[in-house]
């Protein structure tokens, strides 16, 4: 009997967690590696995912569960949903939804309820939701396109910045940390690698720039601050899109989750003074949400609905 066992997964652009639950309580938590296709590529995620749910599994010493929530960076790409149901009926998963990571995440926030979420780690979004359910958003576009304020937007900018300092002749040890990671020793070098596909992880230079810009780096700096201002106007014009459209005119909560506000604080200090300038009487979560939390809030949701 599954009773009321459910599997929450937060798969994110770096790390994917899942837990096993029965009740109020945990019977496994286990880590392991992104199952983002577009990161880490088909194979490596296949493997992640069955690593992790292999490792789940055994911890918890059950046979299946009655019901399951991933969810998921890029959860709409072509493909993503099919291969994670597959993989999900080989560990007898009765019930399965699968959605983006950012809608766990919320509900590890607010558990159904109204508020704003918004995400900065490999990637950023913001989402919000109005008491009657109804979400609005903003960003979350890709690497790309978007996710501005994002790991890799600040390891991407704080080259393109680097670069333009270096042909001005202004000083920057960006370059030179960025080599450092990579291993190059020219900028030609450097810009080959940058422009290579597939591309590097600028992300993961993310934790430098952030360190060059505590140290007084101008360059990091700038990118750090515009990192900041670009992630409180992403909460302010949700604000503004569930005022207008959804007729609230009550504040609602402001959640957050990811290592860029999490761990910089040229970004975490700034985020929250804009928000506070703009917006008085909003309530700010000043600790990060827990995104598997809401995976599992929604897996046990979801069992209740199969009976």
């Amino acid at each position: 009997m599954l009773g009321n066992i459910v599997l929450g997964i937060d798969g994110g652009g770096t790390r994917t967690r899942a837990s096993i639950v029965e009740g109020e309580k945990v019977l496994a938590f286990a880590e392991n590696g992104s199952i983002k296709r577009l990161r880490v590529g088909v194979e490596v995620a296949d493997t992640n995912l069955r690593a992790l749910l292999k490792e789940v599994f055994a911890q918890s010493g059950v046979k299946g569960v009655r019901a399951a929530s991933v969810g998921v960076a890029s959860s709409k790409m072509p493909g993503v949903a099919e291969w994670i149901y597959e993989v999900l009926r080989e560990f007898d998963v009765m019930r399965v939804e699968i959605v983006g990571d950012e809608v766990v995440a919320l509900d590890g926030a607010f558990k159904g309820g109204p508020g704003i979420l918004q995400i900065a780690g490999t990637g950023s979004n913001c989402i919000g939701r109005a008491p009657d359910g109804s979400r609005e958003s903003a960003g979350g576009w890709s690497s790309r396109l978007g996710d501005e304020g994002s790991g890799y937007w600040i390891g991407l900018h704080a080259i393109r910045r680097a670069l333009k300092a270096y042909d001005r002749e202004e000083p920057t040890r960006v370059l030179q940390a960025v080599g450092r990671i990579w291993g190059t020793t020219t900028i030609d070098e450097l810009v080959n690698m940058g422009d290579g596909t597939p591309g590097p992880d600028f992300a993961a230079l993310a934790p430098s720039i952030s360190k060059l810009a505590e140290e007084g780096d101008l360059v990091a700096a700038g990118v750090m601050a515009q990192a900041a201002s670009d992630l409180v106007d992403s909460v302010l014009l949700v604000r503004a899109k569930l005022r207008r459209k959804h007729q609230l005119t009550a504040e609602v909560p402001v959640a957050w989750i990811g290592s860029v506000i999490g761990k910089a604080p040229l970004v975490r200090e700034p985020f929250f003074a804009g928000l506070r300038a703009a917006a008085p009487e909003m309530p700010i979560c000043e600790t990060e949400v827990a995104g598997i939390e809401g995976a599992i809030w929604r897996a046990q949701r979801l069992a209740e609905k199969s009976g």
